[in-house]
């Protein structure tokens, strides 16, 4: 096809997509990509408007369901400004290409899509994009240091957004970490656990998926059990977040300190990841190393602070400290440790987590329903 004739195509596809908004975008100017993402749009049963250039994709960036963005095109999205939105994926082929990550957190993309290997993946998100459906908010929580309070601040969350009448969904997602069921007390809960998903790859239905996690304290919660299964996939936990992000309006994941391919997912995903260390040096200079390993892989890191502070050092002189901004600090709470022991969830009664909770929340939650988000 002549460059004439692309951009003709290019141009018609434009206007149509100002009548029918529930089109997916691609963004290339690669013509054997885009052809190839034609041919897997014919296999899912949807139309793609294709524009070549990043800055003719402002017109027709904020109302497409996905947004599949070449790598020929990503720094060129950055620098004409396009604002960061939901469902966007960089697609490439070059596998030993690490930039493309950078490019594609600068882009905001929930995804790297490599071709040919993730073919099975993009027919599934392409035919996903039908349904235009909201999406509900995704935050991760990562500690700063071992017992850092990670998990305690995710079950809060969780518990903040029943709070707002929010359907919730907390993914543990962290295999070292015992299982976040029992932080709940409802490790005899009935429902699938991560060796039951283990193998999930492509499209995950969200209303199965909900149907068949455990509840507690109508909190869905999907946990490890205590087996030996020790790492979920990529694959696997790219489709249950993309599931639960459909059947959730609030889906809070539990990360381990230690980077793997199904946290880089997560962190991807991600609308909001906080960072949680205790007020001491030595939990800086370990939040530090953390935070390196990550700040590349997700659009939002923030740190909380967790009181008392032996060395009187104040949070937002931690926060300093780390280069990131502070999200908030909560004091300490009497008999949170003893509670913990009895299975009684933190953050669901009333007190500094529950209060700290809820403002984080409240917070992520109007970033995204301001103008331009």
């Amino acid at each position: 096809m002549s460059d004439i004739a692309r951009s003709d195509t290019a141009r018609s596809q434009m206007a149509a997509v100002s009548e029918d908004p529930g089109r997916t975008l691609v963004v290339s100017a690669d013509e054997g990509l885009v052809d190839d993402l034609l041919r897997l749009a014919s296999a899912a049963s949807v139309e793609l408007v294709v524009v070549p250039e990043a800055g003719a994709a402002r017109g027709t960036w904020g109302g497409a369901p996905l947004v599949l963005v070449g790598d020929d095109q990503a720094a060129a999205v950055i620098d004409v400004g396009l604002p960061r939105r939901r469902g966007v994926v960089v697609v490439g082929r070059a596998l030993d290409d690490p930039a493309i990550w950078q490019r594609a957190v600068s882009v905001g993309a929930e995804q790297v899509a490599f071709l040919p290997e993730a073919e099975g993946w993009l027919v599934d998100r392409l035919a996903d994009s039908a349904d235009v459906g909201a999406t509900g908010l995704v935050l991760c929580v990562v500690g700063g240091r071992g017992g850092g309070g990670a998990t305690t601040l995710a079950a809060a969350l969780a518990f903040a957004g029943l709070r707002r009448r929010m359907r919730t969904l907390l993914v543990d997602a962290d295999p070292l970490g015992g299982g976040i069921d029992l932080v709940l007390g409802g490790e005899d809960a009935p429902g699938l656990r991560w060796p039951d998903l283990a193998s999930a790859r492509g499209r995950v239905a969200p209303s199965a998926l909900s149907a068949s996690l455990p509840e507690v304290d109508a909190l869905t919660v999907l946990s490890w059990d205590r087996g030996d299964l020790l790492e979920v996939g990529a694959d696997a936990i790219s489709s249950v977040l993309a599931a639960g992000a459909k059947a959730a309006d609030l889906v809070v994941v539990d990360l381990p300190r230690r980077t793997d391919p199904a946290a880089e997912v997560a962190l991807a995903m991600a609308d909001r990841c906080f960072l949680v260390l205790p007020a001491e040096l030595r939990a800086i200079a370990s939040a530090g190393r953390v935070a390196s390993g990550i700040a590349g892989l997700t659009s939002d890191l923030r740190v909380v602070v967790r009181g008392p502070a032996p060395s009187a050092l104040d949070a937002e002189v931690v926060a300093q400290a780390l280069g990131l901004p502070l999200a908030g600090r909560c004091r300490p709470e009497p008999g949170l440790a003893s509670a913990l022991e009895r299975g009684d969830p933190p953050g669901r009664t009333r007190g500094p987590l529950a209060t700290l909770a809820d403002a984080l929340l409240a917070d992520v939650a109007g970033s995204r329903s301001a103008p331009g988000s």
